[in-house]
């Protein structure tokens, strides 16, 4: 059941493992190295609190994996389970207290554990038990003050054990706990608390390396054959530590034993062990004096392994002041390293004390207070010393000629000292001399015949001096010179012909100078060997345009860096600043304030590979289309703080070769997505901490990088919405990005056309519908017609007669005596409308306010806009309210086709009943006018909505006037068909 259980956790963890390879290609708190194919990832300063949630997205490919300075205390049972390829894991420097006993299940390739510099204080028995391939473990500086007998039972291959800076106090414990690890080599528990080797069981004898430095031992109390196999022992800094404990000790397998600071006396020891004296390490052993180091010598050539060769002699940190002439000239032959320095030695008396030393080879006097070499060409010649440091130092001064007495020397260093003057024959003699340091002093000049004899120099570090000015033919000897350090200097000048003789120089640096400008023909002459370039922060500045490149003839440089020229950068970067470094792999540009870059700027760097432009603009970016055309074989750019706010695709489109992009703190807060897709080869783009706007604009960008399985875009999960604070890029809400546009937009072009094509036509047909419903919902919206309405058989008016200004005497003289005169009320406009009330207002409470609506019909009716209102205002109350309220009086013939003009009086034409007043051709005239008073006064006393028996006599009124219309009398009530209409004309 448990196997069957592991098996299905095996499976679902590499299932969700490969669903994360295949859907996304960014992690929640680590980065994977630049083309590591998947197999190294760091994971630091992360905030979550326990590690199996920093490392759960990391790929199962992945076989070193480093989780550093976080907040995490607790690391979880089964944390790296799916992660069983790895062979180093690093989680060093974090707060770690508890590790649960499964934590490192399923990491059988694990080779590397480092869990230094945490809060441990307690493992179990079992969490190491899965990790059978360990070969190291480093559980440096944590708390550990025991250990379980079985804690380290299952790592039969584990090679090295590093337990040092912890509270350890049992050694036997430890002991115990390693005595079956066969093949460890290498022991460290060093600063930890242990006072004795007592022991119940047996070191391995694999163990060749132990360190017990720094503990509180005062005895061994350990076995005589203890310690036979071991061949490094450190009991450094064990000052309680005394010779006596080493009485009887079997050590004659020990290669190097180291006793400083403690209470140990050389002499006894060589007397009471069988080690063997060239494996001493006799730093700090109070060997202060010539007559003590005589004595030493003596015992060395004298003890009963009697030798004439020593390899090396350690005698650092022995207070000693001054050694005499001939002081080991009675010592073995040493071969190898003597190491003089941490002592209080003030002079080196040009070696003298080292007569009868010719096989020595290296000679150290580091950290002590020498204050300047004096001329040794009287003193006897080592001939075989090829290294000297003096390193640490007090030196001020170095006279002329004080390294006569060692011709051969190959490696010089002189630097971190205090050297102001330097003669010009200082150096004379040293003709095999390959490396010369004189960094880091307070050298002012240098002449043209001080490294005159240097002529197999490879390497001259002058870094961080004082110098000022480099004068003609200062280096014209220095032929096989290929690595110049100038750093750190106040140069200002660089003398015509400063580099001359220079035929081999390869690195020239001249960062942290004060040169403000670069000549072409001063680097020119190194054209046909120069690689690196550094002139970092320097002064360089262009307020215009020049003509030539100061890099003409520099086909063969590989790596320039013009990075931070102070005081506020480079400014102006001249078009052709560039040209002539066809062969340039590396550019900095980094720390600088440039305007803008050409678009023809890179134009002659085609085989670039690395370009950096962190920090180098001013203001806002704007990189030109074209601006990288020709550096297909880029394949790092950083360009972050630059100012950027926008990409376009042709700022990248020939940056094919490109892998790794940084746009971290730029002010861009969208980019386009098919810019990446022109990047064929990149793998890694970083974004931190730019205002990426969490909106419709990013939502491309959004689903780009939670689905590309190519490019890692680090930090993804940290980056944060500017504009929605709060909410995080990967997750934003962008469901209504993904609406469907084109139907959007097709509808409304299709209802924007139909709408531009109705209008005209609606506006011809429908435009007095419109203007009467617009003054309707204003007469409305004042409360005019509503009373009305409520109130309809309260009418005011009988009639309102709307008719032209034109036809006033008809009105006046006919119309108003012969029905007001009948005691029907009429309602005129000129005599009845309310003063000061809005002319429409008054139409609509007209018309709304009478039963009928007369209107008097004429051709300057039909040219009257009011009166047109009028009448179409009366039929839509007869059309849209169903009530018979329009009576229609044509006081002369209208033609057909004038008529038809007024499409909404033929409309009413054809549907209501209509009268004609008699013309003077009319063959009965007085008849007809009582007719037509008679019908007219009728059609008034008719209700608005009828009844059956009115209908009839209607109808039986049409019958008639049909009747004397064929007689030849004038009858003028008509009713159309469908298809055809009937005028009554005179």
């Amino acid at each position: 059941m448990a196997a069957s259980a592991c098996r299905e956790l095996i499976l679902k963890a590499a299932f969700m493992c490969l669903l994360k390879l295949a859907f996304s290609y960014s992690f929640r708190s680590c980065t994977e190295d630049a083309d590591s194919n998947h197999k190294i990832f760091t994971c630091i300063k992360c905030h979550e609190p326990d590690i199996a949630t920093i490392v759960s997205d990391v790929y199962p490919t992945a076989t070193n994996l480093t989780v550093s300075r976080s907040n995490t205390t607790y690391v979880q049972g089964r944390s790296f389970y799916h992660l069983s390829n790895l062979t180093s894991l690093v989680l060093d420097s974090n707060f770690i207290s508890k590790i649960h006993k499964d934590a490192f299940n399923n990491l059988q390739q694990l080779k590397t554990l480092n869990l230094s510099c945490n809060n441990i204080s307690f493992l179990h028995r079992d969490v190491f038990s899965d990790l059978h391939s360990l070969t190291e473990l480093i559980l440096e500086s944590n708390k550990l003050n025991n250990t379980d007998m079985f804690l380290f039972s299952k790592l039969t291959n584990l090679k090295t054990l590093d337990l040092r800076r912890n509270r350890l106090k049992s050694f036997s414990a430890l002991v115990e706990c390693i005595t079956n690890l066969s093949s460890l080599i290498k022991l460290d528990l060093s600063n930890n608390k242990l006072t004795t080797l007592n022991h119940s069981h047996r070191l391995p004898e694999s163990l060749a390396s132990l360190n017990l430095s720094y503990n509180n031992l005062h005895k061994l109390g350990c076995d005589k054959s203890f310690l036979m196999y071991v061949k490094e022992l450190d009991f450094s800094d064990n000052n309680k530590l005394s010779s006596e404990t080493f009485r009887g000790l079997n050590l004659e397998n020990i290669m190097y034993l180291r006793l400083r600071f403690t209470d140990v006396c050389v002499f006894k020891l060589l007397i009471y062990t069988n080690v063997r004296p060239w494996s001493v390490d006799f730093s700090g052993l109070k060997l202060k004096d010539s007559r003590a180091l005589s004595s030493l010598c003596y015992l060395l050539r004298h003890h009963h392994h009697k030798t004439q060769h020593i390899h090396n002699m350690y005698l650092q940190a022995n207070s000693i002041k001054a050694l005499k002439n001939n002081t080991f000239c009675n010592c073995p032959n040493i071969t190898g390293i003597m190491d003089l320095s941490l002592n209080d030695m003030k002079t080196t008396v040009c070696l003298r004390f080292l007569h009868g030393q010719y096989q020595l080879e290296s000679l150290k006097m580091e950290h002590n207070h020498l204050t300047k070499l004096l001329p040794c060409s009287k003193t006897k010649k080592l001939y075989s010393l090829r290294s000297l440091s003096y390193r640490y130092n007090r030196i001020l001064q170095v006279k002329g000629f004080a390294f006569s007495n060692t011709p051969k020397l190959t490696n010089l260093e002189l630097n971190i000292n205090i050297i102001a003057y330097m003669d010009h024959k200082a150096l004379h003699g040293l003709k095999d001399l390959v490396t010369l340091r004189l960094d880091n002093n307070l050298l002012t000049d240098v002449y043209n015949d001080s490294f005159e004899d240097l002529t197999s120099l490879k390497t001259l570090n002058l870094r961080n001096n004082q110098i000022a000015v480099i004068f003609n033919y200062t280096f014209h000897s220095l032929s096989n010179l290929t690595i110049l350090d100038l750093g750190g200097n106040k140069i200002t000048q660089l003398k015509p012909h400063a580099f001359d003789g220079l035929h081999s120089l390869a690195n020239l640096y001249l960062d942290r100078n004060r040169l403000k400008e670069i000549d072409s023909g001063l680097f020119g002459k190194l054209h046909a060997t120069l690689k690196v370039l550094d002139l970092e922060a320097n002064h360089i500045v262009y307020f215009r345009e020049h003509a030539l490149s100061p890099f003409i003839n520099m086909s063969r440089l590989l790596d320039l860096k013009l990075d931070a020229q102070e005081p506020n950068g480079i400014n102006l970067l001249p078009r052709a600043f560039f040209r002539g470094l066809t062969s340039l792999k590396s550019l900095y540009l980094t720390n600088n304030h440039i305007i803008g870059f050409g678009a023809e700027t890179f134009d002659d760097l085609k085989s670039l590979e690395l370009l950096t432009l962190d920090n180098s603009c001013a203001g806002i970016a704007q990189l030109y289309p074209g601006i990288f055309k020709n550096l297909r074989k880029l394949n790092k750019l950083s360009a972050e703080n630059m100012g950027i706010q926008t990409f376009s695709k042709e700022v990248f489109g020939n940056l094919t070769g490109l892998k790794t992009l940084h746009l971290n703190r730029n002010a861009m807060i969208s980019l386009d997505i098919s810019l990446l897709d022109s990047l064929t080869n990149l793998t890694y783009i970083d974004m931190r901490s730019c205002p990426l706007s969490c909106g419709c604009q990013n939502s491309d960008l959004q689903n780009w990088t939670l689905t590309n399985k190519k490019l890692q875009f680090p930090y993804l999960f940290n980056i944060t919405c500017q504009d929605h604070p709060g909410s995080y890029f990967h997750n934003f809400d962008t469901n209504v990005c993904y609406l469907d546009i084109e139907l959007y937009l097709f509808s409304l072009t299709f209802t924007f056309t139909i709408l531009l094509t109705l209008i005209p036509f609606l506006y011809v047909r429908l435009y007095w519908k419109f203007k009467y419903g617009y003054y309707v919902f204003r007469s409305w919206f004042g409360e005019q017609w509503r009373r009305l309405r409520d109130q309809e058989e309260k009418y005011k008016y009988d009639a309102f007669v709307s008719y032209n200004s034109a036809d006033e005497d008809w009105v006046m003289e006919q119309l108003l005596p012969n029905l007001e005169g009948s005691c029907f009320r009429l309602c005129l406009h000129h005599r009845d409308f309310e003063l000061g009330r809005d002319i429409v207002d008054n139409i609509v409470a007209a018309v709304y306010g009478s039963r009928k609506t007369i209107c008097v019909v004429s051709q300057s009716f039909l040219r009257s806009e009011w009166c047109s209102l009028e009448i179409q205002l009366a039929s839509y109350r007869l059309f849209q309210e169903m009530q018979d309220v329009l009576l229609l009086v044509f006081l002369e013939p209208i033609p057909k086709r004038q008529l038809s003009t007024y499409h909404r009086m033929r409309k009413v034409m054809l549907k209501k009943t209509y009268l004609q007043w008699p013309g003077s051709n009319c063959s009965d005239p007085s008849s007809a006018k009582e007719l037509f008073w008679n019908q007219l006064k009728r059609a008034l006393r008719s209700s608005n909505t009828g009844n059956q028996e009115e209908q009839k006599m209607e109808e039986n009124d049409q019958r008639r006037q049909e009747k004397d219309m064929e007689k030849g009398e004038y009858f003028a009530n008509q009713t159309p068909t469908d298809k055809e209409e009937y005028y009554l004309m005179p």
